[in-house]
């Protein structure tokens, strides 16, 4: 504590997301689908190589940076961190992801899990003028 004070601010500070995937590639495009982000270009114009960690951006400017890094392991263990998401539950169904618990009496929102098994929790979007929550 006496360093934060000193210096007056946090030691660190938020900069991105991160996540493992044994195919990033194909964890990439399904979160840029699911998200609504795209693949953010080389800085330099190149493409690339395939075997980097694929860099994912919200094309709004208004959402953090992911990252999908590649790993030779599956992932075996249940996610310390994870991503909150506003979203339809269907409609990430659809796109590959798979329910891991519903909402139910005890949680208020639903835990899925994306082609590679992170999980993520899908809160129910809240209607623009503050009435009942959109589907």
């Amino acid at each position: 504590m006496a360093a934060m004070t000193r210096i007056g601010r946090a030691p660190a500070r938020f900069k991105d997301l991160a996540l493992d995937a044994v195919d990033h590639q194909a964890l990439a495009d399904w979160w840029c689908a699911a998200l609504g982000y795209v693949r953010r270009p080389a800085e330099d114009g190149e493409e690339r190589p395939r075997h980097w960690p694929v860099p994912l951006v919200d094309p709004t400017g208004s959402a953090p940076l992911i990252w999908i890094n590649p790993v030779a392991e599956a992932k075996a263990v249940k996610n310390r961190m994870h991503l909150d998401v506003w979203g339809d539950v269907r409609g990430l169904v659809e796109l590959g992801a798979t329910v891991v618990r519903r909402r139910d009496a005890d949680i208020d929102w639903d835990i899925l899990a994306d082609p590679e098994g992170n999980e993520f929790c899908v809160f129910t979007v809240p209607a623009p003028d503050g009435g009942a929550p959109q589907a």
